[in-house]
């Protein structure tokens, strides 16, 4: 049987928030099956819980953002793209702040946390919502069509293209398909940090975003440039950085995806639009869970194959 995961022991962290500047601790706990993602605001008396879920996600600009009865947890996007590539169905994650640390700006210090706090399966059969019939949402913006569809496939994989024009950009790899069943989540994926502009810092800041963003937690170009003395981590981290978040949005549906999700210039809003599609059409997927490892499909097995601790 797959079975769902959990954290073997509690394990903490603290840092700044990228959008807010604000200090916050946060602590991930082992939680009982069946209870999912849950974040807490511990600094609230009494303490306030939301639910990881696609339909309490409000603000998108520039994160993702879950909002419930006026409380809010921000940038949630890097912690769930590292509980989804991990397979971590239940944890408790708690918050002195309105927002998760940004650490270096991408998944990886939340794949540390986690591998160091060990991963732990539970006697209960794993969850996922297999997508049985095509879906898509679009907009139109100032820089042209962006858009993202749900299509069924035997596994999870996921193809992004992104179109920005600047020429440090442009030089990269500006499309990537990562497939569960060949790619590896931690090598291949996690390490990849959010990016931002310069010319667009200053609007960023007199909007209550970037607070707390600089060269330590993001990739930062100029007009021609990456300002990073480390450079890129990979070829096309741009890209990878997309996929990343998308991994992390999507799993605000509650489960992992038997999917493939297609995207073309594709964020948080676009992401959560197309969640929520998927929600709202119960006929166009269903929920499986595999009670013989042997029959799930090839994607999924290797990957939930990894040693639990």
């Amino acid at each position: 049987m797959l079975k769902q995961r959990t954290l073997r022991s509690m394990v903490r962290a603290a840092g700044v928030g990228l959008h807010s500047g604000v200090k916050v601790n946060m602590s991930l706990r082992p939680a009982a099956a069946n209870t999912g993602v849950v974040f807490r605001r511990i600094d609230l008396d009494p303490a306030v819980d939301l639910p990881a879920s696609a339909l309490l996600v409000g603000d998108t600009r520039m994160c993702s953002s879950l909002e419930r009865a006026g409380v809010k947890v921000g940038t949630i996007e890097h912690l769930m793209s590292a509980l989804a590539g991990l397979g971590i169905d239940n944890v408790f994650v708690d918050l002195d702040a309105p927002e998760l640390p940004i650490l270096d700006g991408s998944a990886s210090p939340f794949v540390f946390l986690i591998q160091s706090a060990g991963i732990e399966e539970q006697p209960v059969a794993k969850q996922f919502i297999r997508v049985t019939r095509p879906l898509a949402v679009s907009e139109k913006d100032a820089s042209g069509e962006k858009w993202a569809r749900f299509e069924p496939y035997d596994g999870f994989r996921l193809s992004f293209s992104i179109g920005f024009n600047h020429p440090a950009i442009d030089r990269t790899g500006q499309s990537v398909t990562i497939d569960f069943a060949d790619h590896s989540y931690v090598r291949e994926v996690a390490r990849a940090r959010t990016f931002g502009f310069m010319q667009e810092v200053e609007w960023l800041r007199e909007n209550g975003l970037a607070q707390g963003g600089g060269l330590d937690n993001a990739v930062v170009l100029d007009e021609y440039r990456v300002l990073n003395a480390d450079g890129l981590r990979y070829s096309d981290e741009f890209v990878k950085h997309k996929v990343l978040d998308a991994i992390g949005d999507l799993y605000l549906l509650g489960h992992p995806l038997l999917a493939s999700f297609v995207a073309h210039k594709s964020g948080h809003a676009l992401n959560n639009a197309l969640a929520r599609e998927l929600l709202a059409h119960p006929e166009a997927w269903e929920y499986v869970s595999f009670e013989d490892q042997d029959l799930a499909p090839l994607a999924i097995s290797r990957w939930l194959a990894l040693p639990a601790h």
